[in-house]
């Protein structure tokens, strides 16, 4: 009897270890051969995506999520793997990046060599993958928001050179959600420690501007859905506005929710009031925006 209650306390810590067991995603690496830039051939070296496949219904779309840590780390749970299952939940195949960054000894241009990597490796294999070529988003936190971003507002330059037949087809994504991110590398609203770790301690006045996100976006910039947290002072709300004004006056369609207390980082936990209620008002943008209904045959 003892051990028949230690095992039920056991798995309500855990979540439930049957389930958890059961959502094993597929490891793919994004260069198996050598990915550009790289410094050796440690694990650290090789960036991969997790691939979580809906299991009940698949609506074609397609999202590759970029967990957030400054650059310097990756939180690849309550912005990675929780968020891949919501996903699924909606129908949607989830492409969790374990992109390079600062902790793994990686600068600019790695990050986003990895994440243009990861949007053409899902349109590539888009229909081996029952994905739909023109539903490809991309979801950042944090800085992996800002690393979203980057790749939705610099996608007409390629970050590295073409090493094969992926690397032909485009690397724009066609939709984003951008959640807590960073957008300026510049004061006041600025996140000291992800400049830091992408650009290094004495970046150009040129670089920092060319990675200030919002001083980028065009016509072009894919359809945004913005969140953020009034209370948040690691990241300013005024990067989630600055952004979303950016879009306006682009002509982008965007939404933007700011709540009013939810702090930094909040992703999927519970018990962090309203703002837990981000996921059913994206899940809502995505279906109004036509991302979840499956073209017509």
């Amino acid at each position: 009897m003892i051990h028949v209650i230690r095992g039920l306390v056991m798995m309500a810590l855990f979540g439930g270890f049957f389930q958890v067991m059961g959502a094993q995603p597929e490891k793919q690496y994004l260069w198996p051969d050598g990915a550009p830039y790289a410094k050796g051939t440690e694990e650290k070296d090789k960036p991969y995506l997790d691939i979580y496949v809906p299991t009940q219904s698949n609506t074609g779309a397609a999202i590759v999520v970029c967990p957030g840590g400054g650059y310097g780390n990756l939180a690849m749970d309550h912005e990675g793997k929780q968020v891949a299952e919501w996903l699924n939940g909606l129908g949607v195949t989830a492409f969790v990046l374990n992109y390079r960054h600062n902790g793994k000894g990686y600068q600019n241009p790695a990050p986003l060599t990895d994440a243009q990597r990861a949007i053409r490796y899902a349109r590539f294999y888009a229909k081996e993958r029952a994905i739909d070529p023109n539903r490809i988003g991309i979801m950042g936190f944090s800085a992996g928001g800002h690393l979203a971003s980057t790749a939705g507002t610099h996608f007409q330059t390629s970050a590295y050179e073409q090493k094969d037949k992926i690397d032909a087809v485009s690397c724009r994504p066609d939709f984003m959600v951008l959640v807590y991110p960073v957008i300026t590398l510049e004061p006041p609203y600025y996140h000291g420690g992800s400049r830091r770790n992408l650009l290094g301690d004495t970046p150009s006045e040129e670089l920092v501007k060319s990675f200030c996100n919002h001083l980028q976006v065009t016509a072009e910039t894919p359809p945004t859905f913005l969140v953020h947290a009034n209370d948040d002072t690691a990241v300013p709300p005024e990067n989630s506005i600055m952004f979303y004004e950016a879009c306006r006056k682009a002509g982008v369609a965007a939404e933007m929710h700011i709540y009013l207390k939810g702090s930094h980082g909040f992703g999927m936990r519970k018990g962090v009031g309203p703002a837990e209620g981000w996921i059913d008002r994206c899940a809502e943008w995505m279906k109004l925006s036509g991302f979840l209904t499956p073209a017509s045959k």
